[in-house]
């Protein structure tokens, strides 16, 4: 029997590597007349290495050059870090699957196991390169300094044991995946600090008139965390939000609704907003744009277009 030939487009770092090779495997796994090759592509945000995301301004810039060789059918399916990819998904192409979630936590790498973020010593030094997690660090501990940080997960952990810092934050499902779980000193739950959309799963992006990928990769999708990761893009969408804002979300599917939780910070934590409500599972385009209504009456609205204003001036 003829064997289909499908490729992965993916970006080189370890993570991203991690990722493309494992849905590899379960394509494979579950498609027994399926190979999988894997093609590496550069983005720009592999090329700017020195600036803060946040500052670069570019919603597409660990997927861009990935989209593009979809469109041009250089390649069958992107692989992504549900997060980094933007709601807005260009023309032509669409999101296919979504496998099953990792866990969703960011976590506190520090000097010592067990440190946590109220334990971190007065006036402490901590590292991250996202808006989400500096505002929610200092709404939580005004007196800490946040610093820029970049890099794949390999490189960060490397920076933070070269420097003086007092810890970094990162996801939990990167450095778990790359079995870096030892550098692991807290975990911080969700009701402290709320993760980014998406986080924890990959997104399968195709070109929209694949056919025969599209029905390769049902195979891989997680319905139920297809549903939660819908109302949280959602809400991140009616937000206008792209990943380099304070925004944060998180969705789960229980017996009696689909439950969203959101979060919504000026940068400097000095506010901010954070609500949760249920629907129907069947539904979670709905609930996401609920949600999002509910924070912009609140003042959520005024928080973000104060953020966007100041990122146009730069």
């Amino acid at each position: 029997m003829t064997k289909t030939k499908i490729v992965i487009g993916t970006r080189s770092s370890d993570l991203a590597l991690w990722q493309s090779n494992f849905i590899k495997r379960e394509i494979e796994k579950k498609n027994k007349n399926v190979i999988v090759e894997i093609k590496h592509i550069k983005t720009k945000g592999d090329k700017i290495v020195d600036v803060a995301l946040s500052k670069i301004g570019d919603k597409g810039l660990f997927t861009k050059e990935l989209e593009l060789e979809l469109l041009r059918k250089n390649i069958d399916i992107a692989v992504h870090s549900l997060k980094d990819l933007q709601t807005e998904i260009p023309e032509g192409l669409k999101l296919a699957a979504i496998t099953k979630r990792h866990a969703v936590e960011d976590v506190l790498i520090a000097r010592k196991k067990g440190m946590t973020i109220d334990k971190l010593p007065i006036g402490g030094t901590v590292a991250t390169g996202s808006l989400r997690r500096r505002s929610q660090l200092k709404h939580l501990r005004p007196d800490l300094n946040i610093v820029e940080l970049r890099g794949n997960v390999p490189t960060r952990i490397q920076k933070f044991i070269d420097s003086d810092w007092d810890g970094i934050i990162l996801a939990r499902a990167g450095v778990e995946r790359l079995k870096l779980k030892k550098h692991i000193s807290s975990f911080i739950d969700k009701t402290v600090m709320l993760p980014a959309v998406g986080q924890g799963a990959l997104g399968i992006e195709i070109n929209a008139e694949n056919k025969l990928v599209y029905e390769i990769v049902q195979s891989i999708n997680d319905e139920n965390t297809f549903i939660a990761a819908t109302a949280e893009r959602t809400f991140l969408k009616e937000l206008e939000g792209g990943c380099q804002v304070p925004i944060g979300a998180n969705a789960g599917v229980k017996s009696n609704g689909l439950y969203l939780d959101g979060f919504v910070g000026a940068v400097d934590g000095s506010l901010t907003f954070r609500k949760k409500i249920r629907g129907s599972k069947s539904n979670p385009v709905k609930l996401g744009k609920l949600l999002a209504k509910d924070m912009k009456k609140a003042g959520a609205k005024e928080v973000l277009d104060e953020i966007y204003k100041t990122a146009r001036k730069k």
